[in-house]
């Protein structure tokens, strides 16, 4: 391929949002490409679309959102109250309830998406993406998973949107090769209703790993709770009012070390005291501990009271598996049929983008949060904030705004160019 200095904003796009000037080997984009059909991607694009901006999206699934339609369980609500979590320029049905289900967000996303007729590239793989240096432009190879062809995507912009959880984590454990029971990731886990009578064991007690094991609970099995390090569970209310909207709330008027002590004392007021059931809390507040890493609380739905009746067992972190259980590190052994990983998740943009000063090795934003959403040479990410879909809202309103910016600049800049070099055309005519 050419790879002189050509700007793709000096092609006229026939159709908004691609320019296919070579089928199935080169797509100059007239604008962005965007990584990543989830929340972010969709707000982005939806920021792009008011003002008149085109862009690509690209992504590897077959569907928008497709953590929330194929890797979440069951039973799964927004933890926070819903107007904590809908996208900008476009609520939320009224109809909808306080905590909307995870097919009601679905359905919220998919209408988003009609609304501002935004339609991704689906089955879109991306491989590998690089600035190319010699022409300033972005080179976005990827693979369509549909026949295997590879396209690349050339553009000024590219805007990273495949967040936090991108890939599922799955742990190293010793012995794991000898245990005869099943073992999936919480991505496949969809309902208790396979495990009723087995005893599972939920390594984790994030808020995945609380629900999962509560689901299990429901189902009539007999779960056991992997509860290694310390954690924060606060109850998802307080008198009626939920726990989040009163911490921002108060964040509004005190200092963050004053919000958490209440917070606190509100929780042990609720909850109790949760150490003489296995459950030990971190020595920072649940607001710091978010802030300094990142690390969400657990709303409580009603696993706790699981665990103080004993319907769900807490124990103490993995020494090593064996063929009919597991040995734990405090020298139990525990019989289980079956394991669920509740272990989370982590960013792949290591493994696709050749960009080091702005990426860290972890795929994460070297600067944080409110300004880790602007790179260089037309680098942009969304959704990286580990503040939910209200953080990655902010973050995607500012990425659409500075492309919107640039684009339209860019844009009259050329038209002008054009205008006076057709003039000039004519004049050479007479």
């Amino acid at each position: 391929m050419n790879n002189k200095c050509v700007s793709p904003m000096m092609f006229h796009a026939k159709q908004e949002n691609e320019e296919l000037l070579f089928p199935n080997r080169c797509v100059l984009v007239n604008g962005p490409v965007i990584v990543g059909a989830g929340p972010s991607g969709l707000v982005v694009g939806a920021g792009l679309k008011q003002q008149g901006v085109p862009f690509v999206i690209l992504e590897r699934s077959n569907c928008i959102a497709s953590l929330w339609q194929n890797k979440t369980y069951d039973r799964l609500k927004l933890h926070l109250p819903r107007k904590f979590c809908q996208l900008p320029y476009f609520p939320f049905p009224e109809n909808f309830p306080e905590y909307p289900t995870k097919c009601q967000f679905v359905e919220y996303l998919e209408s988003y998406a009609k609304k501002f007729d935004i339609g991704p590239m689906f089955n879109e793989s991306v491989q590998f993406a690089k600035f190319d240096e010699k022409c300033g432009l972005w080179r976005v190879r990827s693979v369509r998973s549909t026949d295997g062809s590879v396209v690349e995507y050339i553009s000024r912009w590219i805007v990273v949107a495949t967040g936090e959880n991108a890939e599922k984590v799955v742990p190293e454990f010793e012995g794991a090769q000898n245990f005869e029971g099943g073992v999936i990731h919480a991505c496949d886990y969809k309902s208790g209703s396979v495990y009723q009578d087995k005893k599972v064991l939920v390594v984790g007690c994030g808020n995945s790993g609380m629900e999962i094991s509560l689901d299990l609970c429901h189902h009539n099995a007999y779960p056991s709770m992997v509860v290694r390090s310390s954690v924060h569970v606060l109850p998802r209310e307080i008198l009626g009012k939920s726990t989040f909207h009163l911490g921002v709330s108060m964040m509004k008027w005190m200092p963050q070390w004053l919000v958490d002590k209440m917070l606190l004392i509100a929780t042990r007021l609720t909850l109790g005291n949760l150490e003489k059931h296995g459950i030990k809390r971190p020595s920072v507040g649940p607001l710091k501990l978010k802030d300094i890493a990142g690390k969400t609380p657990v709303l409580d739905i009603g696993t706790l009271q699981k665990i103080k009746s004993g319907d769900i067992k807490v124990v103490p972190g993995i020494k090593n598996f064996l063929p009919g259980g597991v040995e734990l590190v405090n020298g139990q052994v525990l019989e289980i049929d079956s394991v669920v990983l509740a272990t989370g998740y982590h960013s792949n943009v290591p493994s696709w983008l050749k960009e080091t000063r702005f990426f860290s090795r972890k795929g994460l934003p070297r600067t944080p949060f409110p300004n880790g959403w602007k790179g260089e040479d037309g680098l942009y990410s969304v959704g990286f904030t580990k503040r939910g879909i209200s953080g990655a809202s902010l973050d995607a309103i500012r990425v659409a705004q500075d492309i919107a910016t640039i684009w339209k600049q860019e844009t009259e800049q050329i038209n002008q160019v054009l205008a006076i070099t057709s003039h000039r055309r004519l004049e050479s005519q007479f």
